[in-house]
């Protein structure tokens, strides 16, 4: 079977989702699950604990015109727009753990402290799903390193992918259909269910590594591979480690319906420990950050399932050109001030109700 990524990243698969019981799932999963399939009309515990966070790929210097933000830097601006917290990209010119030995990791932490910054979460670029071993276990070790380096920068977490086919950068402004061409190509020969294996036996892998360090993996649910939650759940459920669990963000669902978010929110449950959104952002008429309004339906559905940590903003797509070149860092700068803005009051809005 051919699997194949579009330009809006969707793919073919024929493999289904095991819906048989797994006895040995974690307490956790199997909450969630139940979760889900009786709980929707529950009232909202009010106990949540939703911050907002910052992550460091808004300023990588590839999607807008111009350098990289320096993540010390990055820090002061996060206190002053209102975070509470930074995730690290684990690319260079920011978080390549070659460029992160232990003294610079104990050294940045103490600096994020001292501005009442957490480092909350570091994020892997990882593609697990390579039909040439070689690939497979390159990557295999650049995990290993970054769940050494989120351990030594005090992270709790460390985003993963299952596949990610990366991105260009031609002449200085990323894109992604070269990588994506390549990825289609790479895997037109194999089935989905060879890869899939491919991948759960690397992050199986991986998990023995981050439960060694004390580092939570979250499995987001991104293409390609993974089509959606389901999948996300899937592969939770065969690798069973309280040491992998879900990273649950609402602009890359399939479907952004308030019936659909609740859903898979109850769905994940206890396993949700992180989330990203994205957008940007302008202020109407009376001065109100306007934002899309399935993350409404997102923030109540977290505040129902008693969700404890980071709403993390990021801005990682092509940005739009004017007068003939990519906006600059600034464009950049102000939606991550404005998203910011809107998701606090969002939360605060929801949760004090």
């Amino acid at each position: 079977m051919i699997l194949k990524i579009t330009g809006g990243y969707t793919m073919k698969r024929t493999n289904q989702i095991n819906r048989r019981q797994f006895v040995t799932t974690s307490l956790a999963a199997t909450a969630g699950l139940l979760a889900g399939a009786g709980t929707l009309s529950c009232a909202p515990q009010k106990k949540s604990d939703i911050k907002v966070g910052l992550y460091s790929i808004t300023f990588l210097g590839i999607w807008y015109r111009g350098d990289a933000m320096p993540l010390d830097l990055m820090v002061k601006k996060a206190r002053e727009w209102g975070y509470t917290g930074i995730e690290i990209d684990g690319k260079r010119p920011h978080g390549n753990p070659l460029d992160w030995p232990t003294k610079r990791c104990q050294e940045f932490h103490s600096l994020a402290n001292g501005e009442g910054i957490e480092i909350y979460g570091v994020a892997a670029n990882n593609d697990f799903s390579s039909p040439i071993p070689e690939y497979r276990e390159c990557q295999i070790a650049y995990v290993k390193e970054l769940i050494r380096m989120a351990s030594n920068l005090g992270a709790k977490t460390l985003r993963m992918f299952l596949a990610w086919p990366g991105v260009t950068l031609h002449p200085h402004v990323a894109q992604y259909d070269i990588a994506r061409d390549i990825w289609n190509y790479t895997h037109a020969k194999f089935s989905a269910e060879e890869t899939w294996a491919w991948c759960r036996d690397s992050l199986a892998e991986c998990v023995k590594y981050a439960s060694d360090a004390g580092i939570i993996l979250a499995l987001q649910n991104h293409k390609p591979v993974i089509d959606d939650y389901p999948d996300v759940l899937k592969m939770v459920r065969e690798i069973n480690s309280p040491w992998l669990k879900v990273s649950l963000d609402a602009p890359i669902m399939n479907e952004k319906t308030m019936d659909y978010i609740t859903r898979a929110a109850h769905a994940v449950g206890d396993l949700q420990v992180l989330s990203h959104f994205g957008g940007e952002y302008e202020k109407d008429a009376e001065g109100k950050v306007k934002g899309e309004e399935f993350y409404r339906y997102f923030v109540q559905a977290m505040h129902e399932i008693n969700y404890h940590g980071y709403m993390s903003y990021e801005l990682c797509h092509p940005l739009p050109v004017v007068d003939g070149q990519t906006v600059g860092i600034e464009y950049a700068e102000k939606n991550a001030q404005l998203a910011a803005e809107f998701m606090n009051g969002l939360i605060r809005e929801i949760t004090s109700t």
